[in-house]
């Protein structure tokens, strides 16, 4: 039984997100995926890398399970079959990428769903394009509004346009999230240490970077609260901000508040741990893009010195010492002593911190916390009869996300947990060959999302990690 979150399908795809007059070269057309018929034919695909499709032949032959040679074969390439279009605007390639069933590009889901294709690209011009445009693609979402979490493909508006907040038609959603910023950089950093292709790294990037660093001054609320408010009408509290579209108030000890976290619930208290130290890795990799490429010492010393003032504060005020676990990380704080110690499903989390290369997965706080996060002390935390996982408030209690068994599994040591993991991933996912969203603790027949291609995506990195472990 698949439970869609939200009825989107009136949303078609457009033109370009641009509010010049040149039009982007990718052709006009309306997302289409059926995930109950498998992965789809090769003519009907968005998009065809034969570096992708060796390492699917390669892994297929290595998996002694067939169902996790279906799931995998499914799953890895899901992104670019169905979420993909390329194209090219003023001789650059561009690219936007669906999250699935939602027909917008989330700066953050984008992001993470091509984030597993970087290792085949040197050994695919093609990929490697698609990669170049989607990077592109988010740097002019950017300077559009770095506050908006998820931009249309053009002008057509959402069925958000009437949020109190400062919508305009290129924005499908304006929360303010925190990773929204962090994950472009990710990818773009990851992209040309990968590729040493710096050709990305042109001007609208340059400029993005200044709004990032901007935008994450403004959060900090030293002298005011900042530029950016959210509310919507609405019967789910987590969907708005309360205090006239602010949040709850928050101390400025030197952390980034952020609105909404990484499911797009509304934060309780501003300052989002595992988001504040996923900007103190993006502001270190934006300083050193800053110091190589562009040259640009002055902006390169501001991104490193908040850097070292966001680790500062989470050090002073975003760890608790919890009496069963020692000393761990809290999963968000207000500055005034308030901390909420849980953790969602949705990265970044606690958990993920090795996977995006915050730390080691040794690291004693980090240990202590990933065992309060995996334990039924974190609110969460769902055990039942089907599997046991980490959750979230976004689709209501007892519903695992397979993303929180996938990172699990990617920032495990231990070969008896990761082989677990996997087989809960492979056994839960309804005999559909796909993962989704979440399902139900009990009953995975029960789920959400039936194309969620972060989900799908991640799986094949999960896979591919496992393999290179034996």
């Amino acid at each position: 039984m698949n439970i869609t979150r939200r009825d989107v399908a009136k949303l078609g795809a457009a033109a370009l997100i641009n509010a010049c007059a040149e039009r982007s070269s990718i052709a006009q057309q309306a997302p289409s995926f059926d995930p109950a018929k498998g992965r789809p034919a090769p003519n009907q695909r968005k998009f065809q890398s034969a570096a992708v499709e060796d390492v699917i032949a390669k892994t297929k032959a290595k998996l002694g399970d067939t169902r996790l040679a279906r799931l995998f074969e499914n799953c890895f390439p899901n992104t670019l079959d169905t979420t993909v279009r390329t194209g090219s605007l003023y001789g650059k390639p561009d690219t936007f990428v669906i999250t699935g069933d939602i027909p917008a590009m989330w700066l953050r889901d984008s992001s993470a769903q091509i984030f597993p294709y970087l290792p085949l690209a040197k050994r695919d011009p093609d990929l490697q394009r698609l990669l170049a445009g989607v990077i592109h693609r988010q740097v002019r979402c950017i300077n559009i509004d770095p506050y908006a979490n998820a931009f249309n493909f053009d002008r057509e508006g959402s069925e958000f346009d009437h949020d109190l907040t400062q919508m305009r038609p290129e924005l499908h959603e304006r929360k303010w999230e925190i990773d929204s910023l962090c994950y472009p950089v990710r990818l773009a950093y990851h992209y040309w240490k990968t590729t040493a292709d710096s050709s990305v790294f042109d001007e609208p990037w340059h400029e993005a970077a200044r709004k990032i660093a901007k935008t994450f001054r403004e959060q900090q609320r030293k002298t005011s609260l900042g530029p950016y408010s959210f509310r919507r009408e609405t019967t789910t509290p987590n969907d708005t901000l309360n205090l006239d579209g602010y949040g709850n108030p928050v101390r400025p000890v030197g952390l980034i508040a952020s609105g909404f976290r990484p499911s797009d619930d509304s934060c309780i208290f501003p300052f989002l741990i595992p988001s504040n130290l996923f900007a103190v890795l993006s502001l270190t990799q934006l300083s050193e893009i800053l110091t190589q490429i562009y040259k640009d010492e002055p902006l390169s010393r501001d991104c490193n010195a908040l850097a070292q003032e966001v680790r500062e504060a989470i050090n002073k005020y975003g760890k608790t010492q919890h009496l069963k676990y020692g000393e761990i990380y809290a999963y968000e704080v207000d500055g005034y002593g308030g901390q909420l110690l849980m953790d969602d499903a949705n990265v970044p989390s606690l958990l993920s911190l090795p996977y995006l290369g915050i730390c080691e997965p040794s690291d004693a706080i980090y240990q202590n916390t990933r065992r309060f996060v995996l334990s039924e002390d974190n609110p969460y935390f769902f055990k039942g009869k089907a599997a046991e996982g980490i959750g979230g408030p976004h689709v209501g209690l007892n519903m695992i996300w397979p993303l929180s068994l996938i990172i699990r599994g990617l920032t495990s040591t231990d070969h008896v947990e990761i082989d677990n993991c996997q087989k809960t991933l492979v056994a839960t996912d309804a005999g559909t060959g796909f993962m989704h969203e979440s399902f139900d603790k009990d009953d995975p027949s029960k789920f959400t999302r039936a194309w969620f291609a972060w989900a799908n995506t991640l799986f094949g990195e999960f896979v591919l990690k496992t393999l290179a472990l034996k």
